[in-house]
């Protein structure tokens, strides 16, 4: 029983780790089962199941596991296990994208095409306004 317990709160911290390092907050279920549940293709999570995995009271189902590490782009195994090899495996090089940005292409995919271009442009605009401010105007 204490295994159980233990691998409970394990999970807990590596998700709620995870969470603050994609700009979510660990301390909220709600924002935690309204982002999940944009992302399942299955019937929605509760705000309680949500809350039972931020403190550790349950673990989820392995689909919904899946759901989670792409969402938060880490191996499943490291999300469900911790293992140190799997995790290893998200280390980003200098310069490459992390987790935050994985995350923010990943909600990208999500947006219908033409919001997509409406992102492309804000983007090229601040891309231009930072250049521009960069330079001395």
């Amino acid at each position: 029983m204490v295994k159980i317990f233990n691998e409970r709160q394990a999970f807990s911290q590596r998700l709620k780790n995870m969470l603050r390092q994609t700009h979510h907050s660990p301390d909220s279920p709600t924002e935690l089962a309204r982002e999940f549940n944009i992302r399942f293709p299955g019937p929605p999570i509760t705000v309680h199941a949500a809350r039972k995995w931020l403190v550790g009271d349950a673990i989820p189902t392995q689909d919904k596991m899946r759901v989670l590490a792409e969402w938060l782009v880490v191996p499943v195994d490291w999300l469900r296990y911790g293992s140190d090899a799997a995790r290893q495996e998200t280390a980003t090089p200098a310069g490459s994208p992390g987790p935050a940005d994985l995350k923010l292409l990943a909600d990208l995919k999500l947006l219908d095409e033409p919001y997509r271009q409406i992102v492309r442009e804000v983007v090229r605009l601040l891309i231009r306004l930072s250049r521009e401010g960069g330079t001395g105007g």
